[in-house]
Protein backbone atom coordinates (compact mmCIF):
# COMPACT_ATOMS: atom_id res chain seq x y z
CA UNK A 1 0.00 0.00 0.00
CA UNK A 2 1.60 3.54 -1.13
CA UNK A 3 0.51 6.65 1.12
CA UNK A 4 -1.16 9.35 -0.87
CA UNK A 5 -0.02 12.41 -0.71
CA UNK A 6 -1.66 15.52 -1.64
CA UNK A 7 -1.73 19.11 -1.49
CA UNK A 8 -5.10 21.02 -1.81
CA UNK A 9 -7.05 17.84 -2.69
CA UNK A 10 -5.11 16.64 -5.71
CA UNK A 11 -2.07 14.46 -5.95
CA UNK A 12 0.98 14.93 -7.51
CA UNK A 13 1.91 13.60 -10.75
CA UNK A 14 3.32 10.39 -10.67
CA UNK A 15 6.67 11.46 -11.52
CA UNK A 16 6.92 13.86 -9.13
CA UNK A 17 5.02 11.56 -6.27
CA UNK A 18 8.46 10.55 -4.58
CA UNK A 19 6.45 8.44 -1.60
CA UNK A 20 5.50 6.18 -5.07
CA UNK A 21 9.35 6.60 -6.89
CA UNK A 22 10.81 5.18 -3.74
CA UNK A 23 8.30 2.27 -3.24
CA UNK A 24 8.43 -1.18 -4.65
CA UNK A 25 6.03 -1.01 -7.05
CA UNK A 26 8.47 1.77 -9.11
CA UNK A 27 11.56 -0.29 -8.91
CA UNK A 28 11.36 -1.01 -12.71
CA UNK A 29 11.72 3.04 -13.17
CA UNK A 30 14.59 2.91 -10.19
CA UNK A 31 16.44 0.24 -12.50
CA UNK A 32 15.72 2.22 -15.83
CA UNK A 33 16.72 5.25 -14.68
CA UNK A 34 20.12 4.15 -13.47
CA UNK A 35 20.38 2.98 -17.25
CA UNK A 36 19.07 6.40 -18.99
CA UNK A 37 20.99 8.55 -16.92
CA UNK A 38 24.48 7.25 -17.27
CA UNK A 39 23.96 7.54 -21.09
CA UNK A 40 22.69 10.86 -21.25
CA UNK A 41 25.87 12.12 -19.43
CA UNK A 42 28.20 9.90 -21.74
CA UNK A 43 26.20 11.47 -24.81
CA UNK A 44 26.63 14.69 -23.53
CA UNK A 45 30.58 14.24 -22.63
CA UNK A 46 31.05 12.58 -26.07
CA UNK A 47 32.31 9.45 -24.23
CA UNK A 48 32.59 6.60 -27.45
CA UNK A 49 34.27 3.75 -25.50
CA UNK A 50 36.71 2.98 -22.46
CA UNK A 51 38.83 1.38 -20.29
CA UNK A 52 38.09 -0.56 -17.18
CA UNK A 53 40.65 -0.64 -14.56
CA UNK A 54 39.65 -3.06 -11.70
CA UNK A 55 41.95 -3.74 -8.58
CA UNK A 56 41.11 -3.33 -4.35
CA UNK A 57 40.17 -0.54 -2.70
CA UNK A 58 42.02 -1.28 0.07
CA UNK A 59 45.55 -0.68 -1.84
CA UNK A 60 47.19 2.35 -0.97
CA UNK A 61 49.72 4.71 -2.88
CA UNK A 62 52.50 3.97 0.38
CA UNK A 63 51.37 0.75 1.92
CA UNK A 64 52.75 -2.92 0.90
CA UNK A 65 51.31 -3.43 -2.11
CA UNK A 66 51.68 0.61 -3.14
CA UNK A 67 53.68 -0.23 -6.35
CA UNK A 68 50.51 -1.40 -8.12
CA UNK A 69 48.86 2.10 -7.25
CA UNK A 70 51.51 3.75 -8.53
CA UNK A 71 51.66 1.53 -11.87
CA UNK A 72 48.24 2.04 -12.36
CA UNK A 73 48.40 5.36 -12.01
CA UNK A 74 51.38 5.68 -14.08
CA UNK A 75 49.18 3.21 -16.92
CA UNK A 76 46.49 5.46 -16.95
CA UNK A 77 48.44 8.30 -17.80
CA UNK A 78 50.00 6.84 -20.38
CA UNK A 79 46.36 5.49 -21.89
CA UNK A 80 44.87 9.18 -21.33
CA UNK A 81 47.65 10.84 -23.38
CA UNK A 82 47.59 8.38 -26.19
CA UNK A 83 44.33 8.22 -26.69
CA UNK A 84 43.97 11.87 -26.19
CA UNK A 85 46.00 12.32 -29.67
CA UNK A 86 43.69 9.87 -31.42
CA UNK A 87 41.94 12.49 -33.96
CA UNK A 88 37.96 11.73 -33.57
CA UNK A 89 34.86 14.16 -32.45
CA UNK A 90 34.63 11.85 -29.37
CA UNK A 91 36.93 10.35 -26.94
CA UNK A 92 37.98 7.09 -26.89
CA UNK A 93 39.55 4.73 -24.52
CA UNK A 94 38.32 7.05 -21.62
CA UNK A 95 39.51 5.46 -18.26
CA UNK A 96 36.70 4.35 -16.00
CA UNK A 97 37.04 2.59 -12.89
CA UNK A 98 34.42 1.65 -9.44
CA UNK A 99 35.08 5.74 -8.62
CA UNK A 100 36.25 4.53 -4.99
CA UNK A 101 39.75 4.53 -3.32
CA UNK A 102 42.67 2.17 -4.22
CA UNK A 103 43.36 0.85 -7.44
CA UNK A 104 40.48 2.59 -8.79
CA UNK A 105 41.47 6.03 -7.30
CA UNK A 106 45.17 5.71 -8.83
CA UNK A 107 42.82 5.20 -12.67
CA UNK A 108 41.14 7.98 -12.21
CA UNK A 109 44.22 9.83 -10.72
CA UNK A 110 46.75 9.01 -13.44
CA UNK A 111 43.99 10.36 -15.91
CA UNK A 112 43.58 13.45 -14.11
CA UNK A 113 47.27 13.95 -14.57
CA UNK A 114 47.07 14.07 -18.54
CA UNK A 115 44.28 16.12 -18.54
CA UNK A 116 41.86 13.61 -19.56
CA UNK A 117 37.98 12.55 -18.89
CA UNK A 118 37.81 9.89 -16.04
CA UNK A 119 34.45 8.46 -15.38
CA UNK A 120 33.70 7.01 -12.04
CA UNK A 121 31.02 4.65 -11.32
CA UNK A 122 30.35 4.64 -7.95
CA UNK A 123 28.33 2.58 -5.48
CA UNK A 124 27.28 3.04 -2.12
CA UNK A 125 28.98 0.57 0.11
CA UNK A 126 29.14 -0.01 4.59
CA UNK A 127 32.56 0.83 3.72
CA UNK A 128 35.33 2.00 1.53
CA UNK A 129 33.37 3.15 -0.92
CA UNK A 130 33.46 7.22 -1.32
CA UNK A 131 34.12 8.97 -4.53
CA UNK A 132 37.41 10.05 -5.06
CA UNK A 133 38.30 13.64 -5.86
CA UNK A 134 39.75 12.55 -9.16
CA UNK A 135 36.71 11.99 -11.13
CA UNK A 136 35.36 13.81 -13.83
CA UNK A 137 32.30 15.80 -11.88
CA UNK A 138 29.81 15.44 -14.79
CA UNK A 139 31.30 11.75 -15.12
CA UNK A 140 30.81 10.83 -11.31
CA UNK A 141 27.96 8.34 -10.77
CA UNK A 142 26.03 7.04 -7.81
CA UNK A 143 24.35 3.67 -7.94
CA UNK A 144 21.90 1.73 -5.85
CA UNK A 145 21.61 -1.57 -8.03
CA UNK A 146 24.97 -3.42 -9.12
CA UNK A 147 23.74 -4.95 -11.92
CA UNK A 148 23.50 -1.45 -13.38
CA UNK A 149 26.53 -0.59 -12.31
CA UNK A 150 27.80 -3.78 -13.92
CA UNK A 151 26.20 -3.38 -17.18
CA UNK A 152 28.11 0.39 -17.39
CA UNK A 153 31.56 -1.10 -16.39
CA UNK A 154 31.31 -4.19 -19.55
CA UNK A 155 28.87 -2.32 -21.98
CA UNK A 156 31.08 0.44 -22.84
CA UNK A 157 34.59 -1.07 -22.29
CA UNK A 158 36.97 -2.28 -24.89
CA UNK A 159 39.67 -3.08 -22.36
CA UNK A 160 40.11 -4.18 -18.78
CA UNK A 161 42.84 -4.32 -16.54
CA UNK A 162 42.73 -6.00 -13.52
CA UNK A 163 45.36 -5.04 -10.85
CA UNK A 164 45.34 -7.09 -7.67
CA UNK A 165 42.22 -7.18 -5.36
CA UNK A 166 39.76 -9.12 -3.48
CA UNK A 167 36.21 -10.64 -4.39
CA UNK A 168 34.88 -7.59 -5.72
CA UNK A 169 37.87 -7.91 -8.41
CA UNK A 170 37.54 -11.55 -8.87
CA UNK A 171 33.52 -10.86 -9.52
CA UNK A 172 34.34 -8.68 -12.02
CA UNK A 173 36.87 -10.38 -13.87
CA UNK A 174 35.35 -13.41 -14.64
CA UNK A 175 31.51 -11.90 -15.11
CA UNK A 176 33.55 -10.44 -18.23
CA UNK A 177 35.43 -13.31 -18.95
CA UNK A 178 32.18 -15.33 -19.05
CA UNK A 179 30.71 -12.76 -21.19
CA UNK A 180 34.03 -13.39 -23.64
CA UNK A 181 34.29 -16.57 -23.69
CA UNK A 182 30.36 -17.29 -24.38
CA UNK A 183 30.40 -14.69 -27.46
CA UNK A 184 27.75 -12.52 -25.63
CA UNK A 185 29.94 -9.81 -26.82
CA UNK A 186 30.18 -9.07 -30.28
CA UNK A 187 33.15 -6.86 -30.71
CA UNK A 188 36.50 -7.78 -29.13
CA UNK A 189 37.33 -7.01 -25.24
CA UNK A 190 41.25 -7.16 -24.33
CA UNK A 191 41.81 -8.31 -20.67
CA UNK A 192 45.35 -7.83 -18.92
CA UNK A 193 46.05 -9.08 -15.80
CA UNK A 194 48.64 -7.23 -14.24
CA UNK A 195 50.62 -8.30 -11.92
CA UNK A 196 51.51 -11.99 -13.19
CA UNK A 197 53.54 -13.32 -10.00
CA UNK A 198 50.34 -12.40 -7.88
CA UNK A 199 47.48 -13.55 -10.42
CA UNK A 200 49.55 -16.90 -11.04
CA UNK A 201 49.68 -17.54 -6.85
CA UNK A 202 45.48 -16.81 -6.51
CA UNK A 203 44.41 -18.22 -9.78
CA UNK A 204 45.65 -21.64 -11.20
CA UNK A 205 44.25 -21.67 -14.65
CA UNK A 206 46.28 -24.47 -15.69
CA UNK A 207 44.63 -26.56 -13.26
CA UNK A 208 40.85 -25.71 -14.55
CA UNK A 209 42.50 -26.53 -18.22
CA UNK A 210 44.04 -30.10 -16.52
CA UNK A 211 40.81 -30.61 -15.27
CA UNK A 212 38.93 -30.19 -18.38
CA UNK A 213 36.66 -27.18 -17.30
CA UNK A 214 37.63 -25.16 -18.78
CA UNK A 215 39.55 -25.13 -22.53
CA UNK A 216 43.16 -24.67 -23.40
CA UNK A 217 41.85 -21.84 -25.76
CA UNK A 218 40.36 -19.81 -23.27
CA UNK A 219 43.25 -18.49 -21.87
CA UNK A 220 44.12 -16.63 -24.62
CA UNK A 221 41.54 -14.63 -23.43
CA UNK A 222 43.51 -12.60 -21.32
CA UNK A 223 47.36 -11.36 -21.13
CA UNK A 224 49.75 -10.47 -18.24
CA UNK A 225 51.82 -7.56 -17.67
CA UNK A 226 54.02 -6.66 -14.98
CA UNK A 227 54.50 -3.08 -15.81
CA UNK A 228 53.09 -0.39 -17.21
CA UNK A 229 54.93 0.08 -20.67
CA UNK A 230 54.17 -3.70 -21.30
CA UNK A 231 50.19 -3.08 -20.62
CA UNK A 232 50.58 0.00 -22.26
CA UNK A 233 51.93 -1.65 -25.82
CA UNK A 234 49.65 -4.69 -25.08
CA UNK A 235 46.25 -2.09 -25.29
CA UNK A 236 47.83 0.32 -28.26
CA UNK A 237 48.60 -3.08 -30.20
CA UNK A 238 44.99 -4.79 -29.33
CA UNK A 239 42.97 -2.08 -29.60
CA UNK A 240 44.48 -0.65 -33.00
CA UNK A 241 43.73 -3.67 -34.50
CA UNK A 242 40.26 -4.39 -33.25
CA UNK A 243 38.98 -0.86 -33.28
CA UNK A 244 41.00 1.41 -34.99
CA UNK A 245 42.06 -0.43 -37.91
CA UNK A 246 39.27 -2.25 -38.73
CA UNK A 247 38.45 -4.43 -41.56
CA UNK A 248 35.29 -3.20 -42.76
CA UNK A 249 35.29 0.54 -43.13
CA UNK A 250 34.19 2.97 -40.79
CA UNK A 251 31.16 5.06 -41.30
CA UNK A 252 32.12 8.35 -42.27
CA UNK A 253 30.58 10.47 -39.29
CA UNK A 254 31.35 8.16 -35.81
CA UNK A 255 28.35 8.22 -33.59
CA UNK A 256 27.81 10.65 -30.66
CA UNK A 257 26.03 8.06 -28.97
CA UNK A 258 28.20 5.63 -26.46
CA UNK A 259 29.15 2.93 -28.45
CA UNK A 260 27.89 -0.09 -26.51
CA UNK A 261 28.37 -3.78 -27.50
CA UNK A 262 25.87 -5.64 -28.54
CA UNK A 263 25.11 -9.27 -27.63
CA UNK A 264 25.67 -11.63 -30.26
CA UNK A 265 22.17 -13.56 -29.51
Amino acid sequence: MIDDPTQNGRRPVAYLNETFLESPDARGLRILSEYLEPLSHFRDEKIHDTIVFFGSARITEDGPLGQYYRDARTLARLITEWSSAIESPIHRFVICSGGGPGIMEAANRGANDAGGKTIGLNIGLPFEQQPNKYITPSLSFEFHYFFMRKFWFAYLARALVIFPGGFGTLDELFEIMTLAQTHKLESKIVIVLYGSKFWKEVLNFDALVKHETISPDDLKLFQYADDPAEALRILQDKLTKYFLEPEKPMPEAAPETPQIAKSRV
